[in-house]
C-alpha cells in the first residue's frame, strides 16, 4: 500500500548530494562516449539518463511504500531472485567469460546487483523477527539464507557482488546482535574453513579473474596485459594533478588508453579530467550521503528500520571503498561499479532504489507507531 501521508521528514538535502553525484557520473560517461554514434544506435550517456529517469520512479516508490509492508514479502522476493540467478546461468547473456545479464532487445537485465538489495531486506526482516539470540539463530540461519545466493553468483562468476554478499552477511551478523563470545567463535571457524572456502572460489575464477588478482601485487610484471587495467587507472589519476586536465584533453580516458571508463574506472575518469580538487569535491559528496545514511540508521526508531538502513548503508559504503581502491591500486580489480557514477541500468536504479528506502525510514520515523 502507498502511503499517502505528507513528506514531513523527507531529507532534501540526501536528494540533492545524491542527484550531485549523478550529475557527475553523467559528465564523466558523456566525456568517454564515442563522438560518433552509428545510426539506431544511443550514446552511452543519454542511456544512462534513461536509467536515472526510470531509478528516480524507482527512488520515489521505495518512498512511498511503507517498508513494514514490504519487509512481509521478503522472502518472496528473495526466492524469486533466487530463480533468477539461477536462470541466468541457463539463458543468459555471456560476456567475456561470464554469464551474469539477461538481454531482451537494447535492455539488459543483472540480477545479481538487485539481490544486493533483496539480500539487506531478507536479512532485516530475519533478524527483526528473530527471538532467540543463540549462535544457532544468530549466524548460521542468516547463512543458510544467504549461501544460495552467493554460490549462485560466484557461480556466474561475479566475484564482486559475491564480495559485497559477504560484507553485507557479516555486516547484517554484527549488527543483529553477535556477542563477543560468539563473533570469536566465528572468526575461529572461519579460519579453520578458509583454505577450502578459498579453493572452491579460486577454482570458480576464470583465468582472466585470476590474473587480475595475482597482478594486483606487481602490475609491473605483465604491463601491456594482465597489469594494463591497474597501470592505465593510477597513471590517469596521478596524471589529473591539482585542478584537472578537463574534459577535452584527458588523453588516458578521451583516447581510450583506460578501458571500461564508463563503468569500473570511471572514478579514474573523473580523477584525470577534475584533479585533487574534483575528487576532494567528489569525497566530500560521498562522506555527507554517508554521514546522512548513518543518521538515518542511529536515530531509526524499530529494529527493522535500523538493520535496513545499516545493511544498505554497508552496502553503498562497500561498493565505494572497493570501486575507489581497485582503480588507485589499494584492492585487485573485480569489477565491482561506483556508486550513482558507474553506467549500467540496474546498478543505477538499484542504488537509487535503496537511498529511497533509506529515505523511507527517515520519513517514518516521527510517524511509527506499533
Amino acid at each position: 500500500m502507498i502511503d499517502t501521508r505528507s513528506p514531513d521528514s523527507f531529507e532534501w538535502r540526501f536528494v540533492l548530494v545524491a542527484l550531485g553525484i549523478l550529475a557527475l557520473g553523467v559528465i564523466s560517461i558523456y566525456s568517454v562516449s564515442p563522438s560518433t554514434t552509428p545510426k539506431g544506435q544511443t550514446p552511452l550517456y543519454a542511456k544512462q539518463l534513461t536509467w536515472i529517469l526510470i531509478g528516480l520512479v524507482a527512488f520515489l516508490a521505495a518512498v512511498a511504500i511503507d517498508y513494514h509492508k514490504l519487509a512481509r514479502h521478503a522472502y518472496i522476493l528473495y526466492g524469486f531472485t533466487l530463480v533468477l540467478l539461477a536462470l541466468v546461468l541457463v539463458t543468459g547473456r555471456v560476456s567475456r567469460g561470464a554469464q551474469r545479464w539477461f538481454a531482451v532487445g537494447p535492455v539488459v537485465f543483472q540480477p545479481s546487483e538487485v539481490a544486493k538489495l533483496v539480500l539487506v531486506l531478507v536479512l532485516s526482516k530475519y533478524f527483526a523477527d528473530v527471538q532467540r539470540f543463540g549462535w544457532i539463530q544468530r549466524v548460521i540461519v542468516p547463512g543458510l539464507i544467504t549461501l544460495p545466493g552467493l554460490l549462485l553468483i560466484l557461480k556466474q562468476p561475479d566475484l564482486g557482488t559475491a564480495m559485497s554478499f559477504t560484507f553485507i552477511f557479516v555486516t547484517m551478523v554484527l549488527v543483529g546482535g553477535l556477542h563477543a563470545k560468539a563473533l570469536g567463535l566465528g572468526v575461529l571457524f572461519t579460519s579453520m574453513l578458509f583454505p577450502f572456502a578459498w579453493e572452491l572460489v579460486w577454482t570458480s575464477l576464470h583465468d582472466y579473474q585470476r590474473e587480475r588478482i595475482l597482478t594486483f601485487w606487481d602490475p609491473t610484471t605483465d604491463p601491456g596485459g594482465r597489469g594494463y587495467h591497474a597501470l592505465q587507472s593510477r597513471i590517469a589519476i596521478g596524471s589529473g594533478g591539482l585542478l584537472g586536465k578537463g574534459l577535452d584533453e584527458a588523453t588516458q580516458s578521451r583516447l581510450k588508453f583506460l578501458p571500461e571508463g564508463h563503468t569500473d574506472f570511471v572514478f579514474a575518469v573523473f580523477a584525470e579530467q577534475w584533479g585533487f580538487i574534483g575528487v576532494f569535491v567528489l569525497f566530500v559528496l560521498f562522506a555527507t550521503l554517508i554521514f546522512l545514511a548513518s543518521e538515518i540508521a542511529f536515530k531509526a526508531k524499530d529494529p527493522l528500520g535500523l538493520l535496513l538502513a545499516t545493511g544498505i548503508l554497508s552496502m553503498v559504503g562497500f561498493c565505494l571503498m572497493v570501486n575507489v581502491g581497485m582503480t588507485m591500486g589499494i584492492f585487485p580489480i573485480v569489477g565491482i561499479p561506483l556508486p550513482l557514477m558507474s553506467y549500467g541500468g540496474t546498478t543505477t536504479v538499484t542504488s537509487m532504489a535503496a537511498l529511497g528506502l533509506l529515505l523511507n525510514v527517515k520519513r517514518r520515523r516521527l510517524t511509527l507507531f506499533y
